[in-house]
């Protein structure tokens, strides 16, 4: 999407605010104990209250209203019964359209104590996502975003999973311009515009650069190690990016 009016970008902000919010709630209810399936129909009751849909499901027919994908499972996983447990690594990735518009984020974080490799992974992906973000401007390459990603990764010593990426959001989930590498892509010569709404959403991980669809048709994992996402939808401007999905205080 390519925001042409005030309203557009006050649409956006409202939803980009909620899915946020939601991420942050859900992040803190995620304790020991706590089963998949009842985060997320914590998750969903907060999008209903706000008049709001699931992305995934309104778009794909996803079996959740949000993805929570653990330990080697990296994106995609389908809420279920499995019991989270101090240790665990977690993602929960929250996507909403409200009022016709579309946005999107994730964070991944451990359920108790992080072991020093799950926070050194953990770090590395959030200072790629805002390496990456930091760089947005109007008249620069699209390819830039992997160059970032990968410039974070290869420093802290991980991974980037190069079959999963950003993309283009704002009046669907998915749209131009379409898949944006998490790593870098130099015959990539897409441009960025002012106005243009996008995902970045680096995946990083300890030993796996590609990841495996399940048999379940959806969850996506390493075969060996585990991954990390960050994601934040972003405006593109002529100056600094306008991020739509930081919570207020939030580390994410």
């Amino acid at each position: 999407m390519t925001i042409e009016h005030q309203g557009e970008l006050e649409g956006l902000r409202r939803v980009g605010a909620l899915v946020a919010s939601i991420l942050d709630s859900m992040r803190e209810a995620a304790v020991p104990g706590v089963r998949s399936r009842e985060l997320d129909a914590f998750g969903a009751e907060q999008m209903r209250r706000a008049g709001a849909r699931s992305a995934p499901q309104l778009s794909y027919g996803f079996p959740g209203a949000t993805c929570i994908s653990i330990d080697r499972v990296v994106a995609h996983g389908i809420p279920d019964d499995t019991v989270l447990r101090d240790g665990d690594l977690v993602n929960i990735d929250v996507s909403a359209e409200l009022d016709g518009f579309f946005a999107d984020t994730g964070a991944s974080f451990v359920v108790g104590p992080a072991t020093p490799r799950q926070q050194r992974l953990i770090d590395a992906t959030r200072e790629a996502r805002d390496a990456a973000i930091a760089q947005l401007r109007a008249g620069g390459r699209l390819s830039g975003i992997g160059r970032n990603i990968e410039t974070v990764a290869a420093r802290r010593g991980f991974r980037v999973i190069r079959n999963l990426g950003s993309h283009g959001v704002g009046r669907a989930l998915h749209e131009e311009p379409g898949q944006i590498p998490g790593h870098y892509v130099p015959c990539d010569t897409r441009r960025l515009h002012e106005g243009l709404v996008i995902t970045v959403e680096p995946f990083l991980s300890t030993h796996c650069s590609q990841v495996d669809e399940a048999d379940d048709g959806w969850s996506l994992s390493c075969r060996r190690g585990h991954g990390a996402q960050f994601e934040h939808t972003v405006v593109v401007t002529a100056g600094a990016p306008i991020v739509l999905t930081q919570a207020p205080g939030a580390q994410a």
